[in-house]
């Protein structure tokens, strides 16, 4: 007979959590932050899929969603033990992809000479969400870096461009429905 898995494990009641390898920390500890502020962006961007029809976006953000995890898995690893640990890896090939897709994007696209507000539309308002944790996410594990000095480098690059083609996703998303750019002027005195 197949032994039941269960989602609760009972071992974190005390506040401490276990990263890949065993090891446990604090569940306030930077890396758990980090995979965590990860995790909460997967959710987002998965919510924005199921809202999407154009069977090319919904692809792309499954394929971000996969390597959301992959970063996620890289975060939750104890550092000292990564290197007996088979964990996937994110490459610059991803980080190019990204890169590519807003390219194509913006060739579509009015240039743009200021900031944009976001909203306009629900999608383009939760690409907007996805960009500004995505941004968090890239903040926490910069810290984690910085104290730890073991974060996979193309974690940090894909992250920066992640929250870049959010931004780009949300111009196109508005200039595909005919909405505007709310573009910010500047009150100045």
């Amino acid at each position: 007979m197949e032994k039941e898995w269960k989602i609760y494990t009972k071992t974190g009641d005390g506040g401490e959590t276990s990263l890949i390898g065993g090891s446990r920390v604090p569940k306030f500890h930077s890396r758990i932050e980090a995979y965590g502020t990860l995790d909460e962006l997967n959710s987002f961007v998965g919510y924005l899929r199921d809202h999407l029809s154009d069977e090319h976006s919904r692809a792309t953000l499954l394929e971000i969603q996969d390597r959301l995890f992959t970063a996620e898995s890289l975060l939750a690893a104890d550092p000292s033990l990564v290197i007996t640990q088979k964990l996937p890896l994110l490459f610059e090939e991803d980080v190019l992809r990204l890169e590519h897709e807003m390219d194509e994007m913006n060739k579509a696209l009015p240039d743009l000479h200021s900031f944009v507000l976001p909203g306009g539309h629900p999608h383009v308002s939760l690409c907007h969400v996805c960009r500004t944790i995505c941004r968090r996410a890239e903040r926490v594990t910069n810290k984690l870096a910085s104290e730890e000095e073991i974060v996979h480098p193309e974690v940090l690059r894909y992250l920066n461009r992640l929250s870049d083609y959010f931004f780009v996703l949300s111009r196109k998303l508005a200039f595909d429905m005919q909405i505007r750019d709310n573009t910010w002027k500047a009150r100045i005195t």
